[in-house]
């Protein structure tokens, strides 16, 4: 329907169910004549039309500065979130030979010596039920000369049928056990070639607590050619293996089965020390931080009379036969001390003879060396050889008494190593002296359980060696 305007002849409704609808009424003007000249719209709107063309203006800007925001913020998270990737070159690394005189990186120490450092692998045959039985292990080893000579742990390869030897450029070579030493844990196999890389021995005596050195080895006899570091924990650490007593170098660097004959390296490139792995589990608890390795000067002339003979022909000899002293022993002897090594007897024309000492001394002291039982002493004997001097600190009667003795060769046949404490104790053995040279009752113990009838002394379970 229309507005209440008559006049109003354009504006009509559209809406559905009005009633009385008119329909419009259109001008019949003549479009042939000349129409007449319009009027002159009102500005009326002009105002607002600036107004939209500057929101208009306005809205482009915001895009447009919306869009150069973003690619700024896009540029940004792009230097925020970009890799960094270093142009640096890699210095490449000269092989610098070991002088003894120039202190090495680890990475030139590694360079200038793993052509020295060898995987040793082994088999064992053993017949079980008649059965053929093959057992394979793995070790290490070092190049000691050019022509083949290379040293590594006597229990690397004890009792082995095979040993092969594979050098870090991959060549493997059938190997020649020329002999071994078990209570030092050394042995020396023999490979046919020449031209070797020789590892340099250094002074293990030199070696200070706190020092950085670094270990080459197989570990776990797979993780081949394998280098860690650390410093040195202890360089005099005694320590029992298996019932072998050693004066160990302990040290913090990694050391697990299969780095046993290995070298230790200070940090000069030379050898100091035979890496040792027994030690990485013990009474069946894994230990980590600790390693032990054999003083290079305590071996090396063992390791030249090997390669010469065979075997020690020149291991220190007292020419005595000695046992620990206990608290039970002292009480009962009467000693004025209550641990050392008491001599029961010196062989006539010995070194132990020939230095002074005594039926009845009693040594705490070999040089600087404090002794309280039978393996102290064989400890401290695995310093010297054959022939070198040393001042013993003897009880006698309790006065210290120091004497001079230089040590004979030890026979051949003759046991060295002490019995292990633990079977000591598992056999309970009892021994009686009767007081007349050190010579034992084997009835000593019935002597126990019967009060000394015989007018003896009852020691307890110290047993008489030789040393």
């Amino acid at each position: 329907m229309y507005y209440e305007d008559e006049n109003n002849l354009y504006h009509y409704s559209y809406r559905k169910g009005d009633s009385n609808v008119v329909e419009p009424v259109y001008n019949t003007r003549n479009y042939a004549e000349t129409p007449a000249a319009p009027e002159e719209p009102k500005k009326k709107h002009g105002v607002w039309k600036l107004v939209a063309l500057a929101l208009v203006f306005s809205l482009i800007g915001g895009v447009i500065g919306a869009g150069a925001s973003g690619m700024v913020r896009t540029a940004a998270n792009r230097q925020t979130t970009a890799l960094a990737v270093s142009e640096r070159e890699a210095p490449e690394v000269q092989t610098v030979a070991v002088s003894g005189t120039k202190q090495m990186s680890y990475t030139e120490l590694y360079k200038a010596n793993i052509d020295s450092v060898v995987s040793i692998n082994t088999t064992i045959t053993t017949n079980v039920f008649n059965q053929t039985v093959e057992n394979a292990s793995a070790g290490s080893g070092f190049i000691i000369t050019k022509d083949g000579y290379i040293l590594t742990n006597y229990h690397v390869i004890d009792g082995a049928s095979t040993v092969k030897v594979t050098l870090y450029n991959g060549e493997t070579y059938d190997a020649t056990v020329v002999g071994g030493d078990e209570d030092y844990d050394i042995a020396v196999v023999k490979i046919e070639a020449q031209d070797l890389q020789a590892v340099t021995f250094g002074d293990s005596a030199q070696l200070s607590v706190g020092e950085d050195i670094a270990v080459i080895g197989n570990p776990l006899g797979e993780l081949t050619f394998s280098m860690s570091e650390g410093i040195v924990s202890s360089v005099d650490r005694a320590i029992n293996v298996d019932g072998t007593p050693f004066n160990m170098i302990q040290v913090s660097a990694a050391v697990n089965p299969g780095n046993s004959g290995g070298p230790l390296f200070n940090t000069y490139g030379e050898v100091v020390g035979i890496v040792s792995a027994k030690y990485s589990s013990y009474a069946n608890t894994s230990v980590e931080g600790l390693g032990f390795a054999i003083p290079i000067n305590d071996v090396i002339a063992m390791v030249e009379d090997i390669m010469e003979n065979g075997r020690v022909t020149n291991r220190p000899y007292f020419a005595m036969m000695a046992s620990s002293v206990t608290a039970n022993y002292a009480e009962r002897s009467g000693l004025s001390v209550d641990a050392g090594v008491y001599v029961n007897s010196v062989e006539e024309g010995g070194a132990a003879e020939k230095a002074g000492l005594q039926a009845g001394d009693v040594i705490v002291k070999v040089d600087d060396k404090t002794i309280e039982s039978m393996t102290d002493l064989n400890a401290a004997k695995k310093s010297y050889k054959a022939g070198d001097t040393a001042t013993i600190t003897v009880n006698r009667g309790g006065t210290e008494v120091e004497l001079s003795i230089t040590f004979d060769a030890m026979p051949e046949q003759t046991e060295t190593a002490e019995q292990p404490q633990q079977n000591q104790n598992q056999n309970n053995n009892y021994y009686y002296y009767d007081g007349n040279g050190g010579n034992y009752d084997p009835w000593s113990f019935f002597n126990e359980f019967f009060g000394n009838q015989f007018g003896g002394r009852y020691y307890g379970n110290s047993a008489d060696d030789a040393a």
